[in-house]
């Protein structure tokens, strides 16, 4: 990264902003030439170096504000003479820092280590005339290197050369993209054979992450000839990550390197995630530092005024003069402030953090052992990456989803056709007309024959119009699980072949095809060949293919007979096709279509046109002109493209399925009725994604689609920018201002008077929304995009470069109300938006492992995320919502007393309790019972979590850690730690309370009060439980019985290591006062009573009693009473939801 910087500073990169130059072979002999520096091929994802892991990572923890104060109360421990050891925050603090430490350092190494094998992968250089072998990092823009088959392209390469006949080669970019389907790139033309004998000059544009786009042109130097100029495009880019496939060598020379290349540049870097509720702990703490604070100073400030009256201060045996009184006030001021902070400290206790460490780390094993999550086909479970965010699992506000891989298998289906109005549907042994949509009475003879000619020229279209390609069994393979089931491999009776296209719903054509008598045999040098019916092969030569694209929604080929005919053949969406037909042909197919995307088919319809030699000649002209353009290259096709594809005869159509995951849409359906916003984010095209969200039922028959892509941009009368800001009011108006507002989570039949809308938008028109000619509009885009998306039931992202799928999720989660944001994908395409959303969903796909290794939770399929969030999510929130409510509040029941003595005892800083106990409080005597609820705590059982997923919507928002139950648990804590010090003294106005006639001491007093405190926190505890183990029941009583043992223990031994033993035989002696036994009894009862009496009074009510009723009866009575009664930590804890089941 410093080296990058040095090279631009050093005047390196000087054309930066315009393109670079890159010399292939040797370069001109120019004196005035200042060679151009590049980035070197070293990727970088490491954090940390040997040098600077321990001041940087000790800075990133010490920023915590809770590892910043106990650190300062530490030295402050060291440096002044406080009431406790040192050793009682400083342990703890190097405990949580050491094992963070080692944690990060851990993952950090794991990232060096990839770093290294990718940086030291062997490539093979043309150098000095020779190849040669090297390390990966040592690649220089402009070198030359040979790339094998099935290997990872090192860098960003312009190919040269290909094994092929035809300069094509295969590559898989599903690092990338998330497309595992083959693509096609073409060799530039005119270049030299012998690479050894070739110079040119490429100039291109500087790096940037649209992998979509790239624009270039290349100078082919000739001996004794004018420079070829030939224009370069994202079909002669070969991408870093990429896979080589079905091409056994190429050669291609590098024009973007390491941390330059497309790859790089769409990874976000991995920062650290901070739960909602490690915030709410810091804004906690923060109050209770400033009630520690008020508390110190008013202590301090009170202790000066009594000390100030005469005879308060010393005793007259040892009076001071006032000379010596008024030495050093302030500092002995400030010194007693920092004892009474030291003193009062333990109301936030370090240890709290310990335990939450401890519940997170725990706690993630329950995700890995949960057996619902094992997948047999792969024989894996789930897998905890981060244990820091797993109370984040119940908060999730908005899913962002892959589509291809995740939502889907990728795996497309050819289901039926519509020929001429005639529904076709395949049988296994033969073909056969399933009915009619125009006509209903019997075919004659003459509809037959018509009929016949119709299905053999639509299956021929079928067959021609693709970009298929055909792959050949290789001699080894023996069956169709040795080949890539990618490939679509196909057995056949003669052999085996597999195909090879850009989109699966080609190949699922080409299938379709097959099974009624047409056979794709492949293209070999522009020549098409078909096997038909009576097994007789058809060739064709390929003139011209007018590629798909998202604006035209449409492809075709022109092709010629042998005979002489030439034949335009193209294919597309209805919305496409439709318009440049026949009106009264699009009649008799138009219902099938309809029903075909009612059911989430894929449908495309098919046309054809017969072109005479003149028009042929002026499309031929005008194709070759355009694809030769080097400015407004892709207009100049556009306009060609419409031109040609006109006054053509529609044919018939297509339905391909594309499978979606098991459970896929009832997975979604669930998310959604838990109060989550659904978007997919995908790099596909919009009509498959389309199908799929439609398939997945986020869209619905009667959902309004709101489409803001580059086609409805392309209008015609005005400009993009003017026309996106009307579209956006336009769509503000009709989903925002003139709808209701729709509720968070509430499913589709709550009404069916509103209309649903969805909103399409794509990776082009995103772009312009983000970044706008003029700056000011930036917000108001957003803002209006923003507002809209909210108001739909799904939003569907189509066409998105990785980083822009990152920027979706980083403008979502920094949106009004910060919500939780959740991605979930299974490519390294996905990497991006997994680390920039709060919690980051890998699934254990087929496209490899990028996703799964930089992802907080790793699941094998989309299904497993329902209760991943709905059931675990939601109980690892409550336990650790009670965990942190619980800790705080037992720390001001303990202190609060600890504060009152001190208006007894002279403001002296005597402590109220023994060292032991002080130490021991949140150590021992507390810590187990709340970290064994913390872990097993199930205050609704698994099964009613996933059968009812509005429950979820109850925690939402960071319901149980808000300031209204915060305040709840702080007066409970104020009024028991009121009755534990003020019942003692009550006791205390005794003075016999002994047979013998002895009085207890201090440390009896503090002791009876400790004493209440522990039983009384415990068993508020053991109220709230709902979920008994014989674990919670060893830890809740267990503590109990050792503070007992304890107690008798450390008073009744006289240890040679204590200077002074406070509490010998105080214990012991304390117990045997019935009044102090009485005293104890009845003050834990009064500070449990105002629980008592919540839990017998308070009765269920809320808008989901009805719904308990419902789950009750479905579920039988064991489990109905296991769950019937409400616990008491939601309880207090929302008065919008009542009724737990």
């Amino acid at each position: 990264m410093l080296r990058r910087r040095l090279n631009r500073l050093c005047g390196g990169d000087e054309k930066r902003v315009d393109s670079r130059t890159i010399y292939i072979g040797s370069q001109p002999d120019t004196e005035a030439l200042i060679p151009t520096k590049f980035c070197d091929n070293r990727i970088v994802s490491s954090k940390y170096t040997v040098w600077n892991f321990l001041p940087k990572n000790l800075f990133e923890q010490f920023r915590r504000i809770a590892n910043f104060y106990f650190l300062i109360i530490f030295l402050v421990q060291v440096i002044v003479d406080t009431p406790t050891s040192p050793v009682t925050s400083g342990l703890p603090l190097f405990f949580v820092i050491t094992v963070t430490a080692i944690k990060q350092g851990y993952e950090d190494w794991l990232r060096h280590k990839a770093d290294y094998e990718v940086n030291k992968y062997t490539v093979i250089v043309l150098e000095d005339g020779q190849w040669v072998k090297k390390d990966s990092e040592r690649i220089k823009v402009g070198d030359v290197l040979e790339v094998v088959e099935d290997e990872t392209f090192p860098c960003d390469l312009i190919l040269l050369q290909s094994t092929r006949d035809d300069g094509t080669c295969f590559v898989t970019t599903a690092s990338l993209d998330g497309e595992s389907n083959h693509k096609t790139h073409y060799t530039v033309p005119d270049t030299e054979k012998n690479l050894l004998d070739l110079t040119a000059t490429i100039e291109c544009e500087q790096p940037q992450p649209d992998l979509y786009k790239f624009v270039g042109r290349m100078h082919i130097n000739k001996r004794e000839e004018e420079p070829a100029v030939r224009s370069l495009g994202p079909e002669n880019l070969l991408l870093k990550g990429a896979t080589l496939k079905n091409t056994k060598k190429i050669y291609g020379v590098a024009v973007y390197t390491g941390m330059e290349t497309k790859m790089a540049l769409n990874y976000q870097g991995k920062s650290q995630k901070r739960s909602a509720v490690e915030k709410s702990i810091n804004a906690f703490l923060l109050v209770y530092l400033c009630i520690l604070i008020s508390k110190a100073i008013v202590c301090t400030t009170l202790k000066y005024i009594w000390q100030s009256k005469e005879g308060q201060d010393e005793p007259w045996y040892n009076q001071k003069t006032q000379k010596e009184k008024d030495t050093y006030v302030y500092l002995k001021m400030f010194t007693d402030f920092l004892s009474f902070m030291v003193l009062f400290n333990f109301i936030i206790p370090v240890s709290m953090y310990v335990t939450v460490e401890m519940q997170k780390f725990l706690g993630s094993f329950f995700i890995t052992w949960d057996k619902d999550f094992f997948d047999p086909e792969i024989k894996e479970g789930a897998l905890v990456n981060t244990s820091d965010l797993n109370e984040e699992l119940g908060q999730v506000e908005y899913v962002f989803t892959d589509k291809t891989g995740t939502l889907t298998q990728n795996n497309m289906e050819f289901i039926e056709c519509c020929i001429d109005g005639f529904q076709y549907k395949h049988k296994d042994n033969h073909d056969e007309l399933d009915g009619f949509t125009v006509t209903d009475g019997p075919v004659n003879r003459l509809q037959q024959k018509a009929g016949r000619e119709k299905e053999e020229l639509f299956l021929r279209a079928l067959c021609l119009c693709h970009t298929v390609q055909v792959k050949e069994a290789r001699p080894e393979q023996t069956s169709i699980d040795q080949v890539d089931s990618v490939d679509g491999m196909l057995p056949q009776k003669e052999e085996e072949r597999g195909f090879i296209a850009s989109s699966p719903d080609e190949v699922a054509l080409v299938k379709g095809a097959m099974r009624y008598g047409f056979t794709f045999l492949g293209l070999e040098n522009k020549n098409m060949k078909i096997r038909n019916r009576q097994n007789d092969v058809e060739e064709y030569d390929l003139l011209h293919v007018l590629n798909f694209d998202p604006v035209r929604r449409r492809m075709s080929v022109i092709v010629r007979t042998k005979s002489g005919e030439t034949l335009l053949i193209c294919k597309g969406a209805d919305s496409s096709i439709f318009p440049r037909v026949k009106q009264e042909e699009v009649d008799r197919i138009r219902s099938h279509v309809e029903r075909n995307a009612t059911d989430g088919y894929r449908t495309l319809c098919v046309a054809f046109k017969q072109l005479t030699a003149e028009e042929y000649a002026v499309a031929d002209h005008g194709l070759r002109e355009a694809r030769l353009a080097l400015q407004d290259r892709e207009e100049k096709l556009m306009a060609m493209y419409n031109q040609v594809e006109t006054e053509m005869s529609l044919i018939g159509a297509t339905a391909v399925e594309d499978r979606l995951q098991e459970e896929a849409a009832e997975t979604m359906e669930a998310l959604q009725g838990a109060g989550m916003n659904v978007w997919v984010l995908t790099g596909d095209k919009m009509e498959t994604a389309k199908s799929t969200c439609y398939a997945c039922r986020l869209f619905q028959r009667g959902t309004e689609l709101l489409e803001l892509t580059v086609r409805t941009l392309e209008d015609g009368r005005s400009k993009r920018e003017d026309r996106l800001i009307e579209l956006l009011r336009d769509y503000h108006r009709k989903a925002v201002q003139d709808a209701p507002p729709v509720k968070a989570g509430v499913t589709r039949s709550w009404s069916t008077a509103n209309q649903e809308y969805g909103f399409i938008i794509d990776g082009a028109t995103l772009s312009l929304l983000m970044n706008p000619p003029r700056e000011a509009d930036a917000s108001l885009y957003r803002s209006l995009f923003l507002q809209i998306c909210q108001n739909c039931t799904a939003v569907l992202c189509c066409r998105m470069a990785p980083l822009q799928k990152a920027q979706i999720v980083k403008m979502v989660k920094n949106s009004k109300g910060s919500p939780i944001t959740l991605s979930i994908g299974d490519g390294a395409n996905d990497v991006s938006m997994i680390l920039e959303a709060h919690v980051g969903i890998g699934i254990k796909g087929k496209e490899g492992r990028q996703a799964v290794r930089n992802s907080d939770y790793a699941i094998p399929k989309l299904k497993h995320l329902k209760k991943l969030l709905l059931a675990h999510g939601h109980l690892y929130y409550v336990r650790i919502a009670h965990l942190v409510q619980y800790f705080f509040y037992k720390n001001l029941c303990f202190i609060l007393p600890q504060f009152l003595y001190q208006f007894f005892c002279g403001y002296s800083q005597q402590p109220l309790y023994d060292a032991a106990y002080l130490t021991m409080y949140n150590i021992c005597f507390t810590s187990m019972p709340i970290l064994a609820f913390s872990l097993l705590e199930q205050h609704i059982d698994m099964e009613i979590l996933l059968d009812n997923a509005a429950l979820y919507r109850e925690i939402a928002k960071n319901a149980m850690l808000r300031w209204r139950p915060f305040l709840y648990w702080t007066v409970l804590g104020v009024f028991q730690g009121l009755m534990f010090f003020f019942g003692v003294r009550l006791l205390f106005s005794n003075p016999a309370l002994q047979d013998n006639g002895q009085v207890f001491g201090n440390w009896s007093y503090g002791t009876i009060v400790f004493t209440v405190l522990v039983f009384t926190v415990t068993l508020k505890l053991a109220m709230d439980t709902r979920h008994w183990t014989w674990i919670n029941h060893f830890v809740i009583w267990g503590s109990l019985a050792f503070y007992v043992f304890f107690s008798f223990f450390w008073g009744g031994i006289i240890w040679p290591f204590l200077k002074q033993q406070r509490l010998y035989f105080v214990f012991a002696n304390v117990l045997s006062s019935v009044s102090a036994w009485l005293v104890i009894i009845i003050l834990i009862l009064l500070s449990l009573l105002p629980e008592i009496l919540l839990a017998v009074l308070r009765k269920p009510r809320g808008p989901r009693s009805k719904q308990k009723k419902q789950c009750q009866s479905s579920l039988g009575g064991g489990q109905a009473s296991l769950s019937s009664a409400r616990p008491l930590l939601m309880r207090t804890f929302s008065d919008e939801s009542n009724t737990v089941l």
